[in-house]
């Protein structure tokens, strides 16, 4: 099974979708179809929320995002569910802080499936890299509205303050992240970023996901 190395996962978080089926009024295998197409470069399958399937349905469309990831290359990442993860056979997990141990869940998945944890200070990702994390999402960067549960607004200087405390994994910054706010977050330190609205709730899914990929390329250049 392929083992995730630094720079693999570096590039993976350039441009990553995170979705679920109450974060778009469309299809969200379409959805996902047309993000792929703009560019994106890592999904997370993030099924929480009102409405949110559960149960057979929630791992039919689960496996259904997951076949148009294989098709098209691109690292299908579970949120939280680390037994639907390893049923669909996906490429690896997020947790955040007050999901699973992230421990346990490396210790679940094994080595060949990506960690992502959600970290908030120096502290929570040291404690996540030492546990396995292949990388940290950081935030939010800014208010968002996707995640009714979200922390306090870190902004990029939460980014800045990982890196000034020697925090060398691979970092992607979310929450509330828009074309106008990208180049703060990577010149923060960030490998790239997280968005769910931004592409998920826009009107046209590939030109807003090929938006934040030119950004990015031009940020990274």
């Amino acid at each position: 099974m392929h083992v995730w190395d630094v720079e693999t996962v570096r590039r993976a978080l350039q441009l990553y979708l995170v979705m679920g089926s109450v974060n778009t009024t469309r299809d969200p295998v379409e959805v996902l179809r047309q993000a792929i197409a703009g560019g994106i470069t890592l999904f997370q399958f993030r099924e929480k929320g009102t409405g949110a399937l559960t149960g057979e349905a929630r791992t039919a469309l689960a496996l259904r995002l997951r076949e148009v990831c294989s098709q098209h290359g691109i690292p299908f990442i579970v949120n939280d569910d680390v037994e639907l993860a390893v049923e669909v056979e996906a490429d690896g997990v997020h947790v955040g802080q007050d999901d699973a141990d992230a421990a346990l869940v490396r210790a679940r998945i094994g080595e060949g499936r990506m960690l992502g944890v959600s970290a908030h200070s120096a502290l929570e990702a040291r404690r996540a890299v030492q546990a396995g994390a292949d990388y940290l999402g950081v935030g939010p960067m800014y208010p968002t509205r996707s995640k009714a549960d979200a922390h306090a607004v870190l902004g990029p200087a939460g980014v800045a303050e990982l890196r000034a405390a020697g925090i060398a994994v691979p970092v992607v910054g979310i929450g509330g992240i828009t074309p106008d706010t990208v180049a703060a977050v990577m010149a923060a330190g960030a490998d790239g970023v997280a968005v769910i609205s931004a592409i998920a709730g826009a009107a046209d899914v590939r030109a807003a996901a090929a938006q934040l990929a030119a950004i990015l390329n031009r940020e990274q250049a």
